[in-house]
Formats: C-alpha cells, structure tokens, sequence
C-alpha cells in the first residue's frame, strides 16, 4: 500500500525555488535604494551579525523591528544555536495578494483538502491505492 504522504507531496502546491540571492547581489540592491555605498552596507551587516551573537552568548534574544527576534537555544547535547522567528510584516509582505511573481508549482491543488489529493491520487494510480482513513 502506497503511504498518504507520497500522495500529499506529488500534488500539494509548492513553489519552484529560484537562484539563492547572494551576499554581492543584495549588498548591491541595497546600495542602488538607499544611496549607501556597498562597503558600508555590508560593514553595517557584519556588525548586526556580530552584535546578535554577543547578546545571543549572554542569554538574551535580539528583536530587530521588521526582520525578526534572533533567541539563543541549546540541545540536550549542550549545542547552542540561534532560532529565528520572522517579523510579522514580513509573511504578510509576500502574502500580499497579486505581488508573488514566482512559479507556483501545482497551482490548481491551493485549497484542496489531503483527501482530495489522496483521491485525485487514486484515480491517477490505480494500481498504487491509498485508502483516506489511514
């Protein structure tokens, strides 16, 4: 029997990720929009970067207004790590209706329930069935 997640993940919308935008290509947008030099703008990132895990090392979390709170955490081995938890304003920025201009891959599954994915699955592979109730 074929598991519900096989079914879930071929059908389930999800977005075709582009080239990673590097370091170079966002310090030079940044310069263009602010009129900043790009030296400064990444001398200004290094700081950020340097001063979070300063604060992070002694326990405190980093809230950045619109970007996003950086916590300290540690794993039961002892690992510490930084958590990242998003501003607000930026999931709403990309939820902005009619602004998303990437490719949506399985764009006419938005909305459907994992049965219906499960039955649309079923009707496409009947040789490979998948009962709902599992």
């Amino acid at each position: 029997m074929t598991p519900r997640i096989k079914a879930i993940n071929a059908y389930r919308p999800r977005l075709e990720q582009g080239n990673t935008v590097q370091k170079p290509e966002l310090v030079r947008a940044l310069s263009r929009s602010t009129g900043l030099v790009e030296g400064s703008i990444d001398m200004a990132n290094k700081e950020l970067r340097d001063h979070i895990i300063e604060f992070n090392r002694s326990g405190r979390a980093v809230k950045v207004e619109g970007l996003g709170t950086f916590s300290p955490s540690i794993d039961l081995d002892g690992t510490l790590s930084i958590s990242f938890r998003p501003d607000p304003a930026l999931n709403h920025g990309i939820n902005l209706p009619g602004t998303f201009s990437g490719t949506i891959i399985n764009r006419e599954n938005i909305g459907k329930t994992s049965e219906e994915l499960i039955t649309k699955w079923n009707e496409e592979h009947p040789d490979e069935l998948i009962s709902i109730q599992d």
